[in-house]
């Protein structure tokens, strides 16, 4: 397999009917993401400072390349319904915590 890269995505202010309308959708398409060549690491809803509101998703992938997972992002049910403001993937060196690396 390829590198880790993190993904970073901020919700569009006022979205949270449509997050929670398409997040099973979202799930299950990110549980079949090994059919797009990306490998899904970890993930969750990151949240409002008060803790009670989903406001964006973070998640750390697997995959070959970045344009691997730029496509497999565009294709993502949330991107599809304009859930995101902004998006953000970096390659990571996943050093602390990797399963694979334990130290």
């Amino acid at each position: 397999m390829g590198r880790y890269f993190a993904i970073f995505a901020t919700d569009r202010p006022n979205m949270r009917d449509v997050r929670e309308r398409v997040r099973p959708t979202h799930r299950t398409y990110l549980r079949g993401a090994s059919r797009h060549g990306v490998f899904v690491r970890l993930g969750g809803p990151t949240l409002a400072p008060q803790g009670d509101a989903m406001n964006g998703t973070l998640l750390v992938v697997e995959a070959d390349g970045i344009n691997d997972v730029m496509r497999f992002i565009e294709n993502d049910p949330y991107m599809q319904t304009g859930l995101f403001e902004r998006v953000e993937v970096r390659p990571w060196d996943w050093s602390m915590g990797n399963p694979e690396h334990r130290i």
